[in-house]
């Protein structure tokens, strides 16, 4: 059984830091690119971070500078430390794993952080 367990969200002043994590199980999670994904209400989910399994992290423009996407093979897990938090970072927040061999996607139930100013 596949299951991407997420923690760590919650409510935090606008300024704030929060880190979530994302614990794996159930799937070859060295060889599995991970992201970060967040949907606030009324709006399209959207890209927020991705680590490759060579280590490579990228972001969205929302969240440069602010966000750290990192992993821990040992732990099989992801994080997303999340800093200078904003009310407009409110939102579900998803942790995806791509497994590349064989290729298959993997969703995690989302975590909710709110923001407050």
């Amino acid at each position: 059984q596949v299951q991407l367990t997420e923690s760590g969200g919650g409510l935090v002043q606008a300024g704030g830091s929060l880190r979530l994590s994302c614990a794996a199980s159930g799937l070859i999670f060295s060889i599995s690119d991970m992201y970060w994904y967040r949907q606030a209400p009324g709006r399209q989910r959207e890209f927020v971070a991705i680590i490759t399994v060579s280590g490579t992290t990228n972001y969205a423009n929302a969240v440069k500078g602010r966000f750290i996407i990192s992993r821990d093979n040992a732990k099989n897990t992801v994080y997303l430390q999340m800093n200078s938090l904003r009310p407009e970072d409110t939102a579900v927040y998803y942790c995806k794993a791509d497994q590349r061999i064989p290729k298959r996607d993997y969703w995690g139930q989302g975590t909710q952080v709110t923001v407050f100013s």
